[in-house]
């Protein structure tokens, strides 16, 4: 997928998570949020797949663990979402790894526990490093390969 598509679904994604967030306001559950924002991205006209499954291989070997996206959008985008009183640096990682893990090149991790929604989305890429993507300054911008918060080497190629 082209990088103008990517970048569709990402303003798609933002335009209707602050859409979400205006109607309903912060402090409810994840899951009020998470059916909320599938109806807006499907109404956008994206293919939503919730809680889908992230595989993790080891030494030839599927591990059988549950992780599980919340949801990913026409494949390239992957979207995390919380409702908590702060996103912590595990919280970055988690969606980090779920990128590499089923090779996605770009994702949100949205916490709608925000009086100001801005202030709650970080947009975390995989090989999109140097794109400008949206222009605005208030989203965190996390690049894999040079993430703002302490990691640890993966070992995930």
């Amino acid at each position: 997928m082209n990088d103008s598509e990517i970048k569709r679904i990402g303003k798609a994604v933002l335009d209707a998570a602050f859409h979400v967030h205006s109607a309903l306001g912060p402090g409810l559950l994840e899951s009020v949020y998470e059916a909320a924002l599938t109806i807006e991205l499907t109404r956008r006209g994206l293919n939503v797949e919730r809680h889908k499954p992230i595989p993790v291989e080891h030494e030839g070997h599927l591990l059988d663990v549950a992780f599980r996206a919340d949801l990913v959008l026409n494949n390239p985008v992957l979207v995390e979402l919380k409702s908590v009183e702060a996103i912590t640096p595990l919280f970055k990682k988690t969606v980090t790894n779920y990128l590499k893990l089923i090779r996605l090149r770009l994702g949100f991790l949205i916490n709608f526990n925000e009086a100001h929604l801005k202030h709650g989305i970080s947009r975390i890429t995989n090989g999109l490093e140097g794109k400008e993507f949206f222009g605005s300054q208030s989203i965190s911008d996390i690049d894999i390969k040079n993430p703002s918060f302490p990691s640890r080497p993966s070992r995930v190629t």
